[in-house]
């Protein structure tokens, strides 16, 4: 009777390997959920979806990050070189089966994070149809308000070195500070005058790129009243960090009644931070490098605010 070869599964091994996979996996989920309170204030119906997306990523680079970092710290540990020996290793060719695995591994987590972010970006869906310009003349000058040539859904924004021009059809209005009503879809119909801008609002959690001689469709729904902040996410220039402006999200009501007591305003210059910063730029002895003249800022029926309290 032959005795049975020994068992090379030590026991007490695979429990430890367990319970270290198992915490890991918890500190992994608790990082993710902590994701969330990293970002700002959800505002839109693409925040719970765009959040979702950064909590799994996080929560799979903290799994990887801490395997990766657990096994560097065993080999060290456990099978580091006595202190006074300094032959070389055993030489040993590779292995397979490893390799295999360390190739395999990458790259289901890659392709995992690709789907996901692939199926969050089909159901945002924020991105229409591009449609050519030609801007050789104002706006203005085409004929009639600028607003009046845009379906009744859409807003038109345009971009400039370095200010924010909002246009609303039908109620003939305009703005240097873009209100928008709770719960209700609105289409953007984003121009530049100049270089390419970025508008991007981050309680929103959307960024389109504003690129001149084109008009890009831009569809959100906000789902949350407050102040928010619209900045330029693209660099056009000195002043870009400047271009940013106030994003107002109220109740549908209050909205239409912004729009009624708009309409009755004169025009007048808006807000452009830029312009002011240049004119003081200029009381300089020395001003410094060269740089482009801010556009003018436009005329509108409200310039708003730029000093009050937001919320992102």
């Amino acid at each position: 009777m032959t005795n049975a070869p020994p068992s090379s599964v030590k026991l007490p091994a695979v429990v430890g390997l367990a319970l270290a996979v198992g915490a890991l996996i918890a500190l992994s989920w608790w990082m993710g959920q902590q994701a969330y309170h990293w970002l700002p204030v959800q505002a839109s119906t693409a925040a719970p979806l765009v959040d979702g997306l950064f909590s799994f990523e996080t929560a799979l680079g903290t799994f990887v990050f801490g395997g990766v970092s657990a096994v560097m710290l065993w080999v060290i540990v456990m099978h580091r070189a006595d202190k006074y020996d300094e032959s070389d290793a055993v030489p040993i060719e590779g292995n397979t089966k490893l390799e295999v695995i360390w190739t395999v591994i990458p790259l289901v987590i890659v392709m995992g994070i690709a789907v996901y972010a692939m199926r969050v970006g089909e159901t945002l869906g924020s991105v229409g149809p591009m449609e050519h310009i030609h801007l050789a003349q104002p706006a203005e000058d085409q004929g009639g308000y600028p607003g009046d040539r845009l379906p009744a859904e859409q807003i038109e924004v345009v971009a400039r070195q370095w200010s924010w021009e909002f246009r609303y059809p039908g109620a003939k209005v305009s703005s240097t500070e873009l209100h928008l009503a709770v719960d209700q879809p609105v289409t953007f119909r984003l121009v530049s005058e100049d270089v390419i801008h970025g508008f991007y609002i981050p309680a929103f959690r959307l960024k389109q790129d504003v690129i001149p001689g084109r008009a890009i469709n831009f569809n959100l729904t906000p789902t949350r009243e407050g102040r928010y902040r619209l900045r330029d996410s693209q660099f056009s220039g000195t002043w870009f960090a400047a271009n940013q402006a106030d994003v107002v999200v109220e109740s549908l009501d209050t909205y239409q009644q912004w729009l009624k007591q708009s309409a009755s305003q004169p025009l007048q210059a808006g807000i452009s931070d830029a312009v002011q910063q240049y004119e003081d730029r200029k009381k300089l002895k020395s001003p410094g490098w060269a740089t482009v003249v801010p556009a003018p800022p436009p005329q509108v029926n409200v310039p708003g605010s730029n000093t009050l309290p937001h919320d992102a």
